[in-house]
């Protein structure tokens, strides 16, 4: 379709009605809704519409195969939670800790465990912390602070083995196709991964407050005499009632790894290149889902070897990958949305009606625009869906990097999914600490302020030099 103002319809619908409902899901189907009725102007065939392009996107090969990756990564981690893996680890590392520099050393390096999502990392590290709180001499919210910087903004920066990954290649891939780019999404994440100023910044923020800052409270985080809570009662993942067996999550996670890195390099490598183009030319979406599903039936494999119950196993798997279906809802209208809007004219339209905007200043209005919609709607993965497709597309309209434009998108979303009081992770911690949400919000809005202005002042340098 030829490029016209009516492209740009479909996204003026999306951002008001997610932050007026204050979820992101209500808003691209409306977007998508209002796109097929353009392409269809009456009341059956705008759904015929509507239900082709979602059908479209879950048939698509690659899209499958992300669906199956999430799916089956929440279901390992619900037979990691079931088997207790988890509270094992949380009891280990607990025993190991005196002094509050031996408490917030643990909070960094338990990243390497527990890198798979941010509830997974609150779950297994904050219970652990709070049971810790007499001996660190930190309010509750600065320690909430510090445990939500190693989360989000450093899982966005690892490009193997997280649940954001295949999300964050998708929104790449199809945005990518949209403007006829020939580029590899896989490759394009990679190279964006230095551009992430906000998540790098805030780890930053978080470190200086950890090791480098004395607390401005005296009061103590419990009162003397009070009788201590069971961490045990934080989080399911925790309860008494699980095993305590670390070894049940160290082994999926060492396999997982292990494997996609592995199998990376063998997809490369099985087509004759040598060892470091093989990780660059490899089909890694392939590799990590293939990686995955070999890890769950080994993993499937090493719990029965246990005596746990096969109907069990089976039931924490479905609940897990339960738990992230609303994701994959979401990603398949954020998938229906990107063709409806690129079958529009969107990426044409873009192209012939910003070339006012100055080149050096594209990427951090880009970051600020995506900031201040991720803060009212509370998603990361929204904000991602929402804007990569505009970013991908002024980035070719004005000659602006990719992996630079990428990088910021993903930034702008990693600040809402730190900073909103609406976002899961601000609320799970909140929740787990036992924390008024509002009050850790606010505490935590400054700092994060301080890092996204920081982010605008690099990514305007950066623009400059590059």
């Amino acid at each position: 379709m030829e490029a016209s103002w009516l492209s740009i319809i479909p996204f003026l619908v999306v951002i008001p009605i997610a932050i007026y409902t204050k979820e992101v899901l209500p808003g691209l189907i409306a977007g998508l809704l209002v796109g097929c009725y353009i392409l269809s102007p009456s009341f059956i065939g705008g759904m015929q519409t509507f239900l082709l392009y979602v059908v479209q996107a879950l048939i698509d090969e690659n899209n499958i195969k992300i669906v199956v990756f999430l799916y089956s990564f929440a279901g390992l981690v619900g037979m990691i939670k079931e088997t207790g893996g988890i509270k094992g680890f949380v009891e280990k590392a607990a025993e190991k800790i005196t002094t509050k520099k031996q408490a917030l050393t643990i909070t960094y390096v338990s990243t390497i465990g527990t890198f798979i999502a941010p509830t997974f990392r609150f779950v297994t590290i904050t219970p652990i912390m709070k049971a810790l709180l007499k001996k660190v001499p930190m309010s509750t919210k600065e320690l909430g602070f510090v445990i939500e910087s190693t989360a989000t903004p450093l899982i966005v920066l690892i490009p193997v083995a997280t649940a954001f990954v295949g999300y964050m290649v998708s929104v790449i891939q199809i945005s990518v196709e949209n403007v006829g780019g020939q580029f590899e999404p896989y490759s394009l994440f990679i190279q964006s991964i230095p551009f992430n100023f906000f998540a790098i910044t805030i780890i930053l923020v978080g470190i200086y407050l950890s090791f480098f800052h004395k607390s401005h409270t005296d009061a103590p985080t419990q009162i003397e005499g009070d009788p201590e809570e069971d961490w045990h009662e934080c989080h399911p993942a925790v309860s008494k009632e699980l095993p305590t067996k670390p070894w049940n999550l160290i082994v999926p996670i060492i396999l997982v790894i292990g494997l996609t890195l592995f199998l990376t390099w063998w997809d490369g490598a099985v087509k004759g290149f040598t060892f470091f183009e093989a990780f660059i030319n490899a089909n890694v979406l392939q590799a990590m889902v293939v990686a995955l599903l070999i890890t769950v039936f080994f993993t499937l494999a090493f719990y029965l070897f246990q005596k746990f119950t096969l109907s069990g196993l089976i039931n924490s798997f479905i609940s897990g990958g339960n738990d992230l279906m609303s994701v994959i809802v979401l990603l398949s209208v954020v998938w229906g949305l990107s063709s409806v809007t690129d079958d529009l004219g969107f990426t044409g339209f873009v192209t012939a009606h910003t070339n006012w905007i100055p080149t050096n200043f594209i990427t951090p209005l880009m970051f600020a625009f995506g900031a201040l919609i991720s803060y009212f709607i509370g998603s990361a993965w929204g904000t991602w869906g929402i804007l990569m497709p505009l970013g991908i597309s002024l980035s070719i309209a004005g000659d602006v990097s990719l992996p630079l434009i990428i990088g910021a998108v993903f930034a702008s979303g990693s600040f809402g999914a730190f900073a909103s009081p609406l976002s899961d992770d601000t609320n799970t911690i909140a929740k787990i600490l036992g924390l008024s949400v509002m009050d850790y919000a606010r505490f935590k809005l400054k700092p994060a302020l301080i890092a996204a202005g920081i982010t605008v002042i690099l990514y305007t340098g950066v623009s400059f030099l590059m």
